[in-house]
């Protein structure tokens, strides 16, 4: 075993003399190479190879321009080189055959370290990320979308707040290269509406999602409501997922959405819907300039009927009372956003939006409850909702009988369903 360690430290340090003779671009090509060769070597010995500190040097020192030895003074890379090193490393990943050699050498290059190389290591990360939306380059999307299921969600905001800037805050807008790519890459797509669901919570008047990223949003779910599904379902209990990672699915973040968006356009003062509610209703990406009011109300219903789906889904993966996919402690962290929300707001000048919320915060639960994707006691639902002010819809969910999935902590009890159709939504 110490004479494989003494060997492959005795390698990189010969790699590591021979590309200090080289300048920086072809430095950075050289260590692609190397890489492909190291991991490709480990892959026929093992099928989870380990990204090694000795790997991860050679890529901070020859990648990202940290040099190994402080005191020294590597030349940077210019503009022009960054763009070619783009190129190279994107038509790297689409030309390697491989998955699970593309996945390792994704992770050698991006996976955070928690050191000085991190910022360097995410602004190449958001521009390859952004080239390959731009260029439709399906591998490397779908080893960020593997990048973002096991990165911190901090960073995983980063990279998504990233790209929303690249096609959803330009003038004009390229949204639509972005909002095609769910027809290649989905699953890339659903972590990234995890990401951007997370960094847009509506918490401030800055954090209110565009009117672009919206539409995109909402249309992808409307077209594909299983969408939302595709990373929970591939991975129900996933066994390494790291502490303090994204949701398993956006569906928290997209309730956070229709139940804080009516008191959070009122905050900004921004109207929530146009002049004639039922207009301009069709989805199509032609049909731009929609009301948010009418957007928020489509997704709330397509939010709903992904719920009402899950209680097939956790029964065929034998999960159903097992794992709630709307974790407690997260839908009280929602349910105290919207209390200080409604905190906030004088209740005369916001009744009808406080109802509009209240309502859809109510049937998010109960169709939640009822399907299992919520765990979650009739005393443990008085006790989240009761900071909130009375909402008669509220108050027939907290004392109706419910079902509760079969699990030791629930007795197994029946919810009848109640039709939401008859509330506001």
């Amino acid at each position: 075993m110490w004479a494989i360690v003494i060997l492959l430290q005795t390698t990189m340090t010969d790699i590591r003399r021979s590309l200090l003779r080289r300048d920086a671009l072809s430095a950075a090509k050289e260590v692609l190479y190397h890489l492909d060769i190291h991991f490709s070597n480990q892959l026929q010995n093992t099928a989870a190879p380990v990204v090694d500190n000795g790997s991860v040097e050679l890529v901070e020192e020859f990648v990202f321009n940290l040099p190994k030895d402080r005191s020294m003074q590597r030349k940077k890379m210019t503009s022009l080189q960054e763009l070619q090193l783009l190129e190279i490393t994107c038509s790297y990943f689409q030309e390697q055959g491989k998955d699970s050699l593309r996945q390792i050498i994704f992770a050698a290059l991006f996976s955070p370290q928690s050191n000085m190389a991190d910022d360097r290591r995410m602004a190449m990360l958001g521009k390859l990320v952004s080239m390959a939306v731009a260029v439709c380059r399906v591998p490397v999307l779908e080893c960020a979308a593997s990048w973002l299921q096991r990165s911190p969600a901090s960073h995983c905001m980063r990279l998504a707040k990233v790209l929303v800037d690249d096609y959803c805050n330009s003038a004009p807008s390229p949204a639509c290269a972005l909002r095609d790519i769910v027809t290649v890459s989905p699953r890339f797509c659903c972590q990234f509406i995890t990401a951007v669901t997370a960094v847009y919570d509506l918490s401030s008047d800055d954090l209110i999602p565009s009117s672009d990223l919206l539409e995109m949003v909402v249309t992808w779910v409307h077209d594909n409501p299983r969408l939302t599904l595709l990373t929970f379902l591939s991975a129900p209990m996933p066994s390494s997922r790291p502490p303090g990672a994204l949701e398993s699915t956006p569906l928290l973040g997209l309730v956070r959405w229709c139940v804080k968006s009516p008191l959070a356009y009122k905050r900004h003062r921004k109207p929530l819907l146009a002049p004639c509610p039922g207009a301009a209703l069709a989805l199509g990406p032609a049909e731009g300039g929609r009301a948010p009011g009418s957007l928020y109300s489509m997704l709330h219903l397509s939010v709903l009927q992904i719920l009402v789906s899950l209680r097939a889904d956790l029964t065929e993966h034998h999960l159903y009372g097992r794992v709630g996919v709307l974790p407690l402690e997260h839908v009280a962290k929602l349910v105290g956003e919207l209390a200080v929300l409604v905190d906030q707001l004088n209740p005369g000048d916001a009744a009808a939006e406080s109802e509009l919320s209240l309502n859809r915060l109510a049937q998010a639960l109960q169709v939640a409850m009822a399907a299992g994707a919520l765990l979650c006691s009739r005393e443990d639902l008085r006790c989240l909702c009761s900071r909130l002010p009375y909402n008669s819809l509220l108050q027939l969910v907290k004392s109706g009988p419910f079902l509760q999935p079969p699990h030791p902590e629930f007795q197994q009890e029946s919810y009848p369903p109640i039709h939401v159709s008859t509330a506001r939504s």
